[in-house]
């Protein structure tokens, strides 16, 4: 099974350099929310996962873990 979208989350936006604050500001949301995401306590919001997948470049699949990267 693939990773979780909490560790793809985190793997992505060291990828691209950004910090969770940075990566906030993008997608519309608090930089405690990109930390508790990070953390596995909260799960996104479906229109939150669209922002990250277009921020990411990637399927919504791969970010939540369900098709590898």
């Amino acid at each position: 099974m693939g990773k979780t979208f909490a560790e793809n989350l985190a793997m992505f936006r060291k990828e691209k350099g950004l910090s969770q604050a940075q990566l906030s500001a993008l997608a519309g949301v608090t930089q405690q929310c990109v930390s508790m995401w990070e953390k596995g306590n909260m799960e996104p919001t479906m229109k939150a996962l669209w922002r990250l997948a277009d921020i990411f470049d990637v399927s919504i699949d791969v970010l939540v873990g369900r098709n590898d990267y």
